[in-house]
């Protein structure tokens, strides 16, 4: 078995490496584990892909390799070619920081994991809550059980598995529980600033703040102390309006 790792926060932080640590020390299966990452931080780029430009692959370290390109980038040279045999999973993180709610929409962490979804078997993308992300350890730890766990009892192929691990010691943790994602109200105002000759500039502002965190949602489960385990899909199509939108149409 090949692993493939990978993250959005880049090749060289402590959340990637904590993770394959925490995989490289429990994956005895495992013929071996490839880690490509992007060359730099490229968090909230989601699912993009670089068409304007070709892409460039360093190996900086035994089996870690750094791509100047996005984090669905990595994913697909690795799954297109670039290495001598394909992975048969695909696990991303560790996130500095959550992937909850309206959060997978922009997640370079979550967006890894889906381009890894055609996989043999279920893709797996990991973040650490909270602000100040001391325990990456956590995470590996809960990820690394978590993989042993589906090679142990198999889940369908194109699952995609979003865990957010409440940033504790591990013995600290409440347990594992199965949500949906919940949802944050609209995001803050921009932030507008100017450069040093005066020309206006503007920061994304902050996410906005938890709108739907009840019972059964993730934000609700980390509150907890729970780790959050969301299974999402590709398919966004909003199924329950597909009869009534035939009926509009009718007559256009």
């Amino acid at each position: 078995m090949r692993l493939l790792l990978s993250n959005d926060d880049g090749c060289h932080a402590p959340g990637l490496a904590a993770l394959r640590t925490a995989i490289t020390a429990v994956t005895a299966v495992c013929d071996d584990v490839i880690t490509i990452a992007p060359d730099r931080n490229r968090s909230g780029a989601s699912n993009s892909l670089t068409l304007d430009r070709p892409l460039r692959v360093q190996e900086f370290a035994e089996g870690v390799f750094s791509v100047d390109g996005t984090p669905t980038d990595c994913v697909h040279l690795a799954t297109t070619g670039l290495l001598d045999r394909e992975a048969d999973m695909v696990i991303s993180g560790i996130n500095a920081g959550a992937n909850m709610g309206d959060d997978v929409l922009y997640s370079g962490t979550v967006a890894a994991a889906t381009e890894g979804r055609s996989l043999g078997l279920p893709a797996i993308a990991v973040s650490l809550t909270g602000e100040t992300f001391t325990h990456f350890d956590t995470a590996g730890a809960v990820t690394a059980r978590l993989f042993e766990w589906i090679r142990r009892h198999p889940l369908p192929n194109d699952t995609i598995l979003n865990v957010n691990v409440p940033d504790i010691p591990e013995a600290e943790l409440a347990g594992f529980r199965a949500t949906r994602l919940g949802n944050r109200h609209r995001a803050e105002r921009l932030i507008e600033d100017r450069d040093p000759r005066g020309r206006r500039l503007y920061w994304i502002g902050p996410a906005g703040g938890e709108a739907d965190a009840g019972p059964g949602t993730d934000f609700h489960a980390v509150a907890q102390g729970f780790v959050s385990i969301t299974p999402l899909q590709i398919d966004l199509t909003r199924h329950a309006s597909l009869e009534p939108l035939t009926g509009w149409l009718d007559g256009l």
